[in-house]
C-alpha cells in the first residue's frame, strides 16, 4: 500500500468550489479498484491548507491503472482548476 499526500493552499473564494469538486472527485475514486481510502482534510491553525491523503495499492497500480482508466478523465476535470494550488503531490510508504 502506498499513501498519496497532495496538499493545497485555497483562498477563502475558491473554497466551496474546491471542497465540491473533491467530493465529486470521491465519488470516482470510490469506483477504482486500486483506490482503497481517501480524506480530505482542513487545517484549523492555517484556514487555507488542506491536505488530500489517498490510499493506494501501490504506486504502479496508481500511476499505471486509475491514471491511465477511462474515469480519470473526467477525475482530472474536477480537479485540474486546482492544480496551481498544490504545494505537495508525493506517494509515501506507511513505515509503522
Amino acid at each position: 500500500m502506498t499513501v498519496e499526500y497532495i496538499r493545497y493552499r485555497i483562498n477563502a473564494e475558491q473554497q466551496p468550489a474546491f471542497v465540491g469538486a473533491i467530493g465529486r472527485a470521491h465519488e470516482l475514486l470510490a469506483a477504482a479498484p486500486d483506490c482503497l481510502k481517501y480524506e480530505l482534510a482542513h487545517c484549523e491553525e492555517d484556514p487555507e491548507l488542506f491536505v488530500w491523503r489517498i490510499e493506494w495499492t501501490s504506486v504502479e497500480r496508481h500511476l499505471n491503472g486509475f491514471r491511465k482508466s477511462p474515469e480519470f478523465g473526467a477525475f482530472f476535470q474536477l480537479v485540474k482548476p486546482f492544480y496551481q494550488s498544490i504545494q505537495e503531490m508525493q506517494h509515501y510508504a506507511v513505515v509503522n
